[in-house]
């Protein structure tokens, strides 16, 4: 059986503000700091054989924090960054709202359908996410992993594991620094937890924020 902790990266300033993130490297701020040392005491006793992450700023900061105190390097996979938005990346969720009003509702109320602008679909994220997460576990057999990632990815992977129609997208929510496990065991994923932000409520300045 393999273990993973699959995480949602911390706090930025993009978030907080609601602006489309995607591909675009977004540094952690303090209260995002802040969560991922709260998830680093959180886990600290837990064995984690590897850590892998998103390559973006966002997602790397919080696996280092996060890999502080262990044995392990943090890995970059590919397979776990961000969605690419296209167009909508850099702006806030009202200009979004405001220039792209029917993909904007379709996004909302039919997010499976919906091929960002010169950005990527959900099922696109979908595919690879679920082949990178297939790579890493056949590696680490019998072990504990971190994965530290984003929220659409996150949604997107739960929503596999658990054989979900990308319909359902929106009814998983995935609040920054939030923890979420799940086991691999004769070829099925069972999920053991979802969506936790326990370890958040002593955070100064903290807030959870689902975008």
């Amino acid at each position: 059986m393999v273990k993973i902790i699959l995480i949602r990266h911390g706090e930025t300033d993009w978030n907080k503000e609601q602006i489309f993130r995607g591909r675009i490297d977004v540094a952690l701020n303090e209260v995002g700091l802040a969560q991922a040392r709260s998830v680093q005491a959180t886990l600290k006793d837990v064995q984690i054989s590897a850590i892998y992450s998103s390559p973006l700023s966002r997602a790397l900061e919080t696996a280092r924090v996060v890999g502080e105190g262990r044995n392990c390097e943090v890995k970059i996979e590919e397979g776990f960054i961000d969605i690419n938005f296209g167009r909508w990346q850099g702006i806030s969720h009202q200009k979004v709202k405001e220039e792209y009003k029917e993909l904007y509702e379709m996004w909302l109320n039919k997010p499976q359908m919906v091929t960002f602008p010169e950005g990527e679909s959900l099922e696109e994220v979908q595919r690879r996410s679920m082949k990178a997460l297939e790579k890493v576990i056949k590696k680490h057999p019998e072990e504990t992993l971190a994965i530290i990632s984003h929220r659409v990815l996150n949604k997107v992977l739960l929503c596999s594991i658990l054989g979900l129609e990308l319909s359902h997208f929106w009814y998983i929510k995935q609040d920054t620094c939030a923890l979420n496990r799940f086991e691999y065991k004769d070829d099925k994923y069972y999920l053991t937890l979802l969506n936790d932000t326990c370890h958040l409520k002593k955070v100064k300045g903290a807030s959870l924020v689902d975008f």
